[in-house]
């Protein structure tokens, strides 16, 4: 089986055994699903990452196979998708949680956001599917319902499954270790003005929301349904995470060619208008993320340079 060679350092890379196990067992792993769901025509999507994805048929349907090395993230997506029940969101047609594979429906034309020339009209749609993705966590009981059980039997089933946002950040601690107490090539005043801002916003923080937790353009598809989000991560924290994503993305682009700090402060107005967010909160919870994700990319080795360009251009914007 010829899989491209990034996918397959991706999947070593951050499985290690498993992983390399994975991509050993995968041709096997295809055939069983395909029996499962009475798969045809199982084509692996050209632009494969940290999962194996492909396109078959079902019958007279058209569908998207998604499999994956078994960790808690599979499982996290799998509880979101099922909580989201196709509402801005393409659907879990199908799924076995201890394998981590999906059945999914297939978005058609499934063009991406980040297509669009508008901004303001690509933020606006954003904004748009942001809201109809969000679950209060107590909306958690909706899937022990959905499984046969009542909330009392499974008091909280998604709390556990749900990644937690608070963690994410707190894995910023490891920065230092890393660095003998520093801060390595990030800011480190920028570095203390994300733990001050984010220690607060969760603090204040009394009615978390299930999120999208990695909401930007490449994940949100134009369908016959509307514009959907596919990945979702499925994680719990404050609504407002959810803009950082979008805010620096499209990935690598936003810093060149136009002005991206006028194009950043309209988003802002945009997502306070749309949102209710004050523009102050919208532009350091955009600051936090794009912290975090350089983080990410110094811990797996990569290029951490334009997520710490985009930090350092938004941390010195002045909202109106």
């Amino acid at each position: 089986m010829n899989l491209p060679p990034e996918f397959i350092h991706n999947i070593e890379g951050v499985f290690g055994e498993a992983g390399s196990q994975f991509l050993t067992d995968l041709p096997i792993l295809i055939e069983q699903a395909s029996r499962t769901w009475n798969l045809t025509d199982v084509q692996p999507a050209s632009n494969l990452s940290y999962n194996f994805v492909a396109f078959a048929e079902r019958g007279d349907e058209q569908v998207v196979l998604k499999m994956g090395v078994p960790n808690s993230e599979m499982k996290s997506e799998i509880v979101a998708l099922s909580l989201f029940q196709g509402e801005g969101a393409c659907r879990l047609l199908d799924c076995d949680e201890e394998k981590s594979w999906m059945l999914l429906e297939r978005l058609q034309p499934g063009v991406m956001l980040s297509t669009l020339e508008d901004d303001e009209e690509a933020t606006n749609i954003a904004a748009d599917v942001m809201q109809k993705i969000w679950r209060p966590l107590e909306s958690a009981s909706l899937l022990a319902n959905a499984k046969g059980q009542t909330p009392a039997q499974k008091p909280a089933p998604a709390r556990q499954k749900f990644i937690r946002l608070s963690d994410w950040f707190d894995g910023l601690k490891e920065l230092c270790v890393m660095f003998s107490g520093g801060t390595g090539p990030l800011n480190k005043k920028l570095m203390e003005r994300v733990e001050g801002s984010v220690k607060d916003f969760l603090a204040e923080n009394h009615r978390p929301v299930l999120l999208h937790g990695d909401f930007h353009h490449y994940n949100i598809l134009s369908s016959e349904r509307g514009w959907l989000v596919i990945d979702p991560k499925g994680v719990i924290g404050p609504a407002c995470y959810e803009v950082g994503p979008l805010l620096i993305n499209p990935w690598g682009e936003l810093l060149s060619g136009r002005d991206h700090q006028a194009m950043t402060k309209r988003r802002i107005d945009i997502l306070h208008d749309r949102l209710g967010f004050e523009r102050e909160r919208i532009r350091e919870w955009g600051l936090a993320h794009a912290i975090l994700s350089a983080w990410w990319s110094i811990e797996e080795h990569g290029d951490w340079h334009y997520a710490l360009a985009f930090a350092e251009m938004i941390a010195d914007l002045e909202p109106k």
